[in-house]
């Protein structure tokens, strides 16, 4: 990651990464076809979960993104001793998560639900459907962070094979545990909640085979488990902010929930399907993302601040290009998308709108992510927190309640773009002023070595 030349090393990391996301992206929205073949109401049920759903992602991706950060920091920095207790502390706090949300699945689920609907198929579904996913937690929280353990030393084929064995398994899985197949009882919208932890179960086991077998830079074991504070707080100093910037995705999605369930359930629905579908746009550029990390944050520890710029020039030139095809999709073949999920003539009505209005902020939205990610590597992710908070309870979530009192649901899919105006300003903002920071006088230190190393003897 230090002398390799950017634009291939940037590509051999991003292509298995952006592969493995599409994938990911497909199991999701497999997931959700074959529910919305049951009912309009098991879909609603399944998008009502998907809060809870982000929030582990969140907390899962966030606490791998501050452990990546670190461990390749340190690897940069030749601190050996540092990548493998970062690597190890990460696994302890991925099943100190887990705990977390299992209790949140036991004794919270009803209670979730019931503050959302009175529907008593909605309730029945997607209670079920909530005490799976999160008591079988175990799965997404250790996957997540061998996962990022992979990505953390540059090997993200093995980061894609991890992925990739847990899709496809849940793809699968989802029409014979859904409907009943092969003798097997035919268990509904639970059944695509089994579908999603026995594949999270098995890219588990996958990751823990990967890291000891291939994975030579670092070095797991059971005494390593055992916390170490200080790598910790290295460790939540860029994971929590992550955590916290997802997670406010959780909040936004159950308040726009919230919002849509006054116009109509169906709106709810057709919001849960553009969740689904907006990630074959966006996966792609969170796998870019997590190439770009590793190589800024190792860059950032080796002083080679040439690089790091070349590695987010480029970054934003690729993700740049990826948003605008997904904005060309979203304009020309809505309908076409919607008829994935058996859309009922008024789901057709309503979401032909939806898709067009949200998918402008695509045009906007690919700089902010870039920004973001950068922000994290160089161990500022509290920015990002600022930009995402901005973005999503200051500027989303107003605007979509403002725009529903007019009641036309229309709207309320405009309050997208505008809040991503908001994002793009305060990302810009803050950018500069990592730049004049931390880049700027590296860059000094690299065009007048002699002037460094002065500084530094004195």
């Amino acid at each position: 990651m230090g002398i390799q030349p950017i634009a291939p090393l940037l590509i051999s990391m991003a292509l298995p990464m952006m592969v493995s996301m599409l994938v990911q992206a497909l199991y999701n929205v497999v997931d959700s076809i074959y529910v919305s073949r049951l009912s309009e109401a098991a879909l609603t049920a399944v998008s009502l979960a998907f809060p809870v759903q982000n929030l582990m992602i969140a907390v899962a991706v966030g606490t791998g993104v501050g452990v990546n950060a670190l461990l390749s920091r340190s690897l940069g920095e030749k601190r050996f001793d540092q990548a493998d207790r970062a690597a190890n502390n990460g696994l302890f706090l991925a099943l100190c998560s887990m705990v977390v949300f299992v209790l949140l699945g036991l004794f919270g689920s009803r209670a979730f639900f019931h503050s959302q609907t009175t529907d008593p198929e909605i309730l029945e579904g997607g209670i079920a459907y909530m005490r799976i996913v999160t008591i079988f937690s175990q799965g997404i929280f250790l996957q997540c962070m061998l996962e990022k353990l992979l990505t953390s030393t540059g090997k993200t084929f093995y980061s894609m094979l991890l992925q990739l064995s847990g899709a496809v398994i849940n793809i699968l899985l989802d029409p014979v545990l859904i409907f009943g197949m092969f003798g097997l009882p035919r268990m509904g919208v639970a059944g695509a909640a089994a579908a999603t932890v026995i594949g999270q179960w098995a890219a588990m086991l996958l990751g823990f085979w990967l890291n000891i077998r291939k994975n030579d830079e670092i070095h797991l074991s059971l005494a390593g488990l055992r916390p170490h504070w200080t790598t910790i707080k290295l460790i939540y100093s860029v994971g929590l902010p992550s955590i916290a910037m997802q997670s406010i995705g959780s909040v936004m999605t159950f308040c726009m929930n919230t919002i849509l369930m006054s116009f109509t359930s169906t709106a709810t629905a057709v919001f849960g399907v553009y969740f689904k579908l907006q990630s074959f746009v966006f996966m792609p550029v969170f796998g870019l993302n997590n190439a770009m990390v590793p190589i800024i944050s190792y860059n950032y520890g080796a002083r080679k601040p040439d690089r790091m710029l070349k590695t987010i020039r480029l970054s934003m030139a690729y993700a740049g290009c990826i948003m605008v095809a997904g904005f060309a999709i979203f304009q020309l073949f809505p309908d076409q998308l919607l008829g994935l999920f058996d859309a009922s003539p008024e789901m057709l009505a309503i979401g032909e709108h939806a898709l067009r209005r949200i998918s402008y902020s695509f045009l906007l939205a690919w700089a902010c992510i870039i920004v973001g990610s950068v922000f994290q590597a160089l161990g500022r992710g509290m920015l990002s927190l600022w930009v995402s908070v901005g973005r999503q309870l200051l500027a989303l979530i107003p605007l979509a309640w403002l725009f529903s009192l007019s009641g036309q649901l229309d709207l309320v899919w405009f309050s997208f773009p505008c809040a991503e105006l908001v994002s793009l300003a305060l990302s810009m903002i803050f950018f500069l002023r990592v730049y004049r920071q931390i880049i700027q006088p590296m860059l000094g230190e690299a065009h007048h070595p002699e002037s460094a190393q002065g500084t530094t003897g004195a």
